[in-house]
């Protein structure tokens, strides 16, 4: 037989719990908080020795595919040397559009991977190095060198893994979900003696063009 004090326990964390449920469902009902982005174009064009000019646009279906919001894809040239930058932005991706990366999409183009490893990298403005991915990719004889990562709120992360972790505890804390995925690719030229020098290429641009980002890219 229950006692009267067992049966208003019970009622009690029932009580607690449909309070705990309505208070989850008004949460989820919130509008997501959509930080103020400055416009990606305004990214500079000179940075450093290079100098950068607009790729073709991607087709509205390629935009489309991506789920991005706002992007950059540009070529920089410092001399005769090339890289090129791509930076996807997503305002949201609570609505199925969502981060594609490179180790997916690369493939469907036709280059294959060779190589992945981790670069750790001093940028200005940043107290403590970063980490991004390194991976070295091959089509026929052509050879090229990716540097990419993902940032949002500050924060930038090498593992796609932990960016889909954090996703999650950022939209659950501060309910947004917007974040950025950067693609640096340096090709490996004729005069290069090996695809370490078409990796430092691509690193120095990341030093030059990172501040720039870090200031564009809502924290």
């Amino acid at each position: 037989m229950t006692s009267p004090v067992q049966t208003t326990l019970r009622l009690a964390v029932l009580g607690l719990c449909l309070l705990a449920a309505a208070a989850a469902d008004a949460w989820a009902r919130r509008p997501e908080i959509i930080a103020p982005l400055v416009p990606l174009q305004t990214l500079p064009t000179t940075v450093g020795a290079w100098s950068g000019l607009e790729a073709p646009a991607f087709a509205p279906e390629v935009v489309a595919e991506l789920g991005v919001d706002e992007y950059v894809n540009r070529i920089y040239l410092a001399g005769s040397n090339p890289v090129s930058l791509y930076v996807g932005y997503y305002r949201s991706q609570q609505t199925g559009d969502a981060i594609h990366s490179p180790q997916n999409c690369l493939p469907g183009a036709g280059w294959l991977p060779v190589s992945t490893s981790r670069l750790t990298l001093r940028v200005d403005g940043r107290s403590e190095p970063v980490t991004i991915n390194s991976l070295l990719i091959q089509k026929g004889v052509e050879r090229q060198v990716v540097l990419y990562w993902y940032q949002s709120h500050g924060r930038v992360v090498a593992s796609e893994y932990w960016s889909k972790a954090y996703l999650v505890l950022d939209a659950i804390r501060w309910h947004r979900s917007d974040a950025a995925m950067v693609r640096v690719i340096s090709p490996v030229l004729a005069t290069d003696g090996s695809e370490r020098e078409a990796e430092e290429r691509a690193a120095a641009f990341v030093r030059e063009i990172f501040p720039h980002l870090d200031r564009l890219l809502p924290a």
